[in-house]
């Protein structure tokens, strides 16, 4: 008499033991891909959080963006580079 049960498990064996494979395996999988990302977007974050705009780009945008006028682009910009307007 094995185990008293006969031949071994009965059906609530049978399904403790496939639900836990598959709860093992999604770990495995979920663990691996979290890893993955967490690496992959580790390398193409830039060395710097932010790339540097000079004032000018900054200027530039904002004449882009109706913020400023031309002559006040112009004005500012020659005040920004130094020259006599």
């Amino acid at each position: 008499m094995m185990f008293w049960y006969g031949d071994g498990m009965n059906g609530w064996g049978w399904f403790a033991m496939s639900a836990g494979m598959v709860l093992f395996w999604g770990l495995l999988i979920t663990v691996a891909v979290m890893l993955f990302r967490t690496l992959d977007h580790a390398s193409q974050r830039p060395p710097g959080s932010r790339p540097a705009t000079s004032a000018e780009q900054i200027l530039g945008e904002r004449l882009a963006r109706g913020e400023i006028e031309e002559e006040e682009y112009l004005r500012r910009l020659t005040a920004l580079r130094g020259a006599e307007p």
